[in-house]
C-alpha cells in the first residue's frame, strides 16, 4: 500500500491528515489485516470480519462503519454525548438485516475524536500498551 500513498495523497489534498491519523489510530490500537483495493478502498478486517472500510475521494475520505443491534444499542444510549451533527446523521442512516450502515465523510481533522469513539462502540482497542520503564519499578 505505501506505493499508492503519493497517488492518495495527490486526490485526498487536505483531507491527507485526518486519512494518515485515522490510520495510525488503528494500527496502534487493533491488530488488523489490511486489504488494499489498489484504487480506492482499504478494508480494515480481522478475523475475516471487517471493522472499517475506507474510500478515498477527490479532497475527501469516507469510512464506513456498521453497527450491529448490540452497538446500535450502545450508541444509543450515549447519543447525547456526541454532536448534533452525529447524531442527526446516526438518525438518518439506514439500517438493513444486518445492522446500521454509516457512511461518514472526512474533510477535516476535527471529525477525527468522534469517529474513534464511535470504531470504539464498534470494537474495543486490541493492542496492550508497551511497559515504560517507570511501569516496571
Amino acid at each position: 500500500m505505501f506505493q499508492y500513498m503519493e497517488k492518495i495523497e495527490a486526490v485526498l489534498g487536505d483531507a491527507m491528515l485526518p486519512y494518515v491519523k485515522l490510520l495510525g489510530h488503528i494500527r496502534t490500537q487493533y491488530a488488523m489485516d489490511e486489504i488494499w483495493d489498489g484504487k480506492d478502498e482499504l478494508k480494515m478486517r480481522r478475523g475475516g470480519k471487517t471493522f472499517v472500510t475506507i474510500y478515498i475521494h477527490e479532497g475527501y475520505f469516507t469510512l464506513l462503519l456498521i453497527y450491529g443491534k448490540k452497538e446500535q444499542q450502545e450508541f444509543e444510549e450515549i447519543m447525547h454525548e456526541f454532536s448534533a451533527e452525529i447524531q442527526s446523521f446516526y438518525q438518518k442512516c439506514k439500517t438493513y438485516h444486518d445492522g446500521k450502515w454509516m457512511f461518514i465523510d472526512v474533510y477535516r481533522e476535527e471529525q477525527l475524536d468522534e469517529l474513534i469513539r464511535m470504531m470504539y462502540i464498534k470494537n474495543k482497542p486490541k493492542r496492550k500498551r508497551n511497559k515504560q520503564p517507570e511501569d516496571s519499578i
